[in-house]
């Protein structure tokens, strides 16, 4: 029986994770976000980092994190669902929930061989890039996928 809840992975069972991947030279590859919304840019963005390595880990802003890098009313989605909905996606292997505003500790401890942002980032503004270029790893710009975007969403939701 498949159940998403089983790829979303608390920071104690990650090195553990990690190091399985690892051992089976799986290449691993790291990305982040709020994904209140889900849709089809960030389907089409998870898709293409997968595509990058053999693993793909999200790290998901928490409920409390979101809110203070978006102000209220978000997330529109707890922090359980949008981990939900993350692992219910085939190409997507594993999912952690980080409190921080950054995922700078997650990507200390994850390690990635690659490291995954969208276009609306330039190089010098990713969180870790330093960190991971400095043991071989790379960083990686997914060009933005126009029209897509949640604020755009609530904005159309909202009929404005």
């Amino acid at each position: 029986m498949y159940e998403t809840r089983q790829k979303i992975l608390d920071r104690t069972h990650l090195p553990r994770w990690v190091a399985y991947w690892r051992h089976l030279e799986q290449r691993v590859v790291f990305t982040n976000g709020c994904f209140d919304l889900l849709h089809l840019g960030h389907v089409a963005y998870l898709e293409a980092a997968a595509n990058l390595g053999d693993v793909l880990v999200v790290g998901l802003n928490s409920d409390a994190s979101v809110r203070r890098l978006k102000g209220a009313p978000r997330p529109l989605q707890s922090q359980e669902a949008r981990a939900r909905i993350l692992a219910a996606l085939e190409f997507v292997e594993a999912v952690v929930i980080f409190e921080e505003d950054t995922p700078l500790d997650l990507i200390r401890q994850v390690r990635p061989h690659v490291l995954v942002k969208g276009g609306d980032y330039r190089p010098e503004e990713v969180v870790g890039a330093d960190f991971v270029r400095s043991y071989g790893g790379e960083v990686v710009i997914l060009p933005y996928l126009s029209g897509y975007s949640t604020t755009e969403l609530i904005r159309k939701a909202c009929g404005s």
